[in-house]
């Protein structure tokens, strides 16, 4: 009997059909991942690896799941004799760094609120998360620039607010034992604590409610504030469809997402949904993507299956695939953004592997995905997830038909996603803005096609509107992948006052080429026979590298910025 037997009726499915109309989740009273689910792998499996982890300075790592329970247990009598419990909100700054993963479960096993974020935050961010979500501590990497901005942002909290109580940082494998990056006296080394803390860890008589807030993730839009996104401590269990039907994980076998753990992403691929089908995570601890790098890394570690954004697989492409050995990679998917068809193709030729997208937000979990009984369609996000009931609205809110450009929505009447996040935390205003009458707006059109598949077309704010049509980016952009003198492009709008908008075109070069007059007309005519002649740049700009957020999702806002000060 595996461990998902506990959660799902039914594992196995005949068909799409099968599944999306089959597939269903117990939902057990007071779940708690930590518990439910490490500690009773940890007394099944005690020996069987948990968590290989390594650095790109050459430091590795490998944690069983009794090693999990053992340090999760440590870190959670660390916190506890901090003051932290049910309910504190506590930031984890930690990158890619294996505490990470214990520190995370010692929160879930008091009851804590997690706040996962990125080391990339302004002094004005950690101020706003703070003010926003009470937070009451914080563990971050020991990086002296990141802990002088959180003593700068801990100066402006203390003046309006007292929450912030706890700070501490993880030491680095490479940093001497006498490093101490924090001036500050209020600051406190986790790592030996940790090691030295007893495993004797009691549980709670109430460690938490299905309805307890367990995680918080700051998730940025296109305009105002980070939206504060509250997932319960059920949310683990929506990603058991994420692990086992979409990354195609297998028990005992070794997974890596690529992804920041301050990203939602992190909480896709690299933690619940494994561990829940019994798999290993892999953690390739890295600052400065090398694409070679992370193939040679895949190739020696016997990956068994692998996920990325578009972007990793727009670099492995220009590498040779052929030189690497990928014998153990059985499944690879991307997420993040769609998928450009050229992107799949060669990387198709080069492994043999039919890449699987997804489509879901921070808010949810898989939501649309190419499943294991579909056959892909490169471009396409697939399908619905079990459990979603997904629609395309017009504007006056009527249902789209087949190929007609409407806005993805979930209704929510009838049944509720397992994973679907609990609303925005502290603002009902912006919870009621995207989710009413029984409908959650995503805010992302796509079309679907006449076998039910979805078709991404772009962000509402991206899509653009010029001389009466509507022209999606990403159709855009995939036109121009296909010619072998572009590695990386973005389409945005720029206002014309005869058209209204124009389509531009911002272009990185692949090696061997140089921005010209002659490239650029190229690129234009290329598009121009490839798709809709109207939907060609007319403008074209050449840069070096695209804006991207820590997940590596292209900017787009950032280009659209940037043009707007040149004006």
């Amino acid at each position: 009997m595996t461990l998902l037997d506990k959660f799902l009726p039914k594992t196995e499915f005949e068909s799409y059909e099968d599944f999306y109309k089959n597939f269903s989740v117990n939902v057990p009273e007071n779940f708690n991942f930590a518990y439910d689910v490490i500690d009773v792998l940890a007394e099944r499996k005690e020996n069987e690896r948990a968590l290989q982890w390594c650095d790109e300075k050459g430091a590795e790592a490998s944690f069983t799941f009794g090693d999990m329970k053992k340090l999760s247990d440590k870190a959670a009598n660390v916190l506890r004799a901090a003051g932290i419990g049910r309910g504190d909100p506590v930031m984890l700054i930690l990158k890619r760094r294996w505490e990470y993963w214990p520190v995370l479960l010692a929160l879930h096993k008091l009851g804590a609120v997690a706040i996962p974020a990125t080391h990339l935050l302004t002094t004005k961010d950690i101020v706003y998360r703070c003010n926003a979500a009470d937070i009451k501590g914080i563990i971050c990497v020991d990086d002296p620039d990141l802990i002088q901005r959180i003593d700068e942002a801990e100066t402006t909290v203390r003046s309006s607010v007292s929450h912030l109580r706890y700070k501490a940082f993880v030491r680095s494998v490479h940093n001497p034992k006498d490093f101490n990056p924090a001036k500050s006296a209020s600051w406190t080394d986790f790592s030996p604590l940790l090691e030295s803390a007893s495993s004797d860890f009691k549980k709670p008589d109430a460690a938490n409610s299905n309805e307890d807030i367990m995680l918080l993730y700051f998730t940025s839009g296109t305009t105002g504030m980070p939206k504060m996104v509250q997932h319960n401590f059920a949310y683990p269990l929506g990603h058991i469809a994420t692990a086992k039907y979409w990354h195609r994980v297998t028990t005992g076998g070794l997974h890596l997402t690529v992804a920041d753990t301050g990203w939602a992403k992190a909480a896709w691929g690299c933690i619940y949904g494994q561990w829940l089908c019994e798999a290993g995570i892999f953690v390739y601890d890295y600052d400065r993507f090398v694409p070679s790098a992370l193939l040679e890394i895949i190739s020696k570690c016997k990956l068994t299956s692998f996920c990325a954004p578009p972007t990793i697989y727009r670099f492995f492409i220009k590498e040779d695939l052929k030189k690497y050995d990928f014998f153990a990679l059985k499944h690879c998917t991307v997420a993040g953004e769609p998928l450009n068809p050229e992107i799949y193709e060669q990387f198709l030729a080069g492994t043999g592997i039919k890449l699987r997208e997804c489509y879901g937000q921070t808010e949810l979990t898989v939501t649309l995905c190419s499943w294991p009984w579909l056959k892909p369609k490169p471009g396409s996000m697939g399908k619905p997830a079990p459990g979603y009931d997904i629609d395309l609205l017009r504007d006056d809110n009527s249902s789209c038909g087949t190929g007609e450009e409407g806005q993805i929505v979930v209704r929510t009447d009838k049944r509720m996603p397992w994973g679907m996040f609990g609303g925005y935390y502290r603002d009902s205003a912006l919870t009621n803005s995207v989710w009413y009458g029984n409908i959650y707006y995503t805010g992302d059109v796509a079309w679907k096609d006449e076998d039910g598949y979805y078709w991404f077309v772009g962000r509402n704010d991206d899509v653009i509107k010029s001389s009466g049509y509507r022209i999606g980016p990403f159709e855009v952009e995939s036109a121009l992948m296909e010619h072998p003198a572009v590695l990386e492009c973005a389409i945005t709008g720029v206002p014309d006052p005869d058209r209204g908008t124009v389509v531009k075109a911002t272009v990185v070069l692949a090696k061997g080429y140089s921005a010209s007059e002659e490239i650029k007309l190229e690129l234009q005519n290329h598009v121009k026979k490839t798709t809709a002649p109207y939907k060609y740049p007319r403008i074209i700009e050449f840069v070096t590298e695209l804006p991207k957020t820590i997940s590596g999702k292209i900017r787009r806002v950032q280009i659209r910025e940037d043009d707007n000060q040149k004006e």
